[in-house]
């Protein structure tokens, strides 16, 4: 069965959750033209330089690459409530950062896309461990009555 393997696989995505939000973050302190360059509506220095890059005086990269760390120790060490907890409120806060890039900039980051879809596949795969949790728990108290 999958979920055996399933910390490690979530370990995984959170990591290269890090390593995509480490080069939106490269992208925010550099001026030059970047990779991701690609025309009028796939600019990611127009979006990682804009005031929405920031909250506070915090690098929204860097807080991505925070949530990451977080969510892979959270999978590696199997606490899967409390992983999908912090799965659920970084797919949220990408979600408003998509919502952003689309209806305010109106231009896209490649990085931000596909970390919204690496928190896309996290969420998905933290909720599927919970739920396998749930029915395992569930099938153990019934051998138990």
């Amino acid at each position: 069965m999958l979920f055996p393997v399933m910390r490690y696989l979530l370990a995984f995505l959170a990591l290269a959750g890090v390593v995509v939000s480490a080069l939106a973050l490269h992208v925010h302190y550099v001026t030059g033209t970047q990779p991701c360059d690609i025309n009028s509506h796939w600019d990611c220095g127009i979006v990682n330089h804009s005031s929405f890059a920031m909250m506070g005086h915090v690098p929204v990269a860097l807080i991505g690459i925070l949530g990451y760390l977080i969510i892979g120790l959270l999978g590696f060490f199997r606490q899967r409530f409390f992983l999908t907890i912090a799965v659920f409120a970084g797919f949220c806060f990408a979600l408003r950062l998509t919502f952003i890039e689309d209806y305010a900039l109106e231009v896209w980051c490649l990085y931000c896309v596909i970390s919204q879809t690496i928190i896309s596949l996290i969420l998905l795969l933290s909720l599927c461990w919970l739920g396998a949790e749930y029915i395992e728990l569930k099938r153990n108290r019934r051998r138990l009555i």
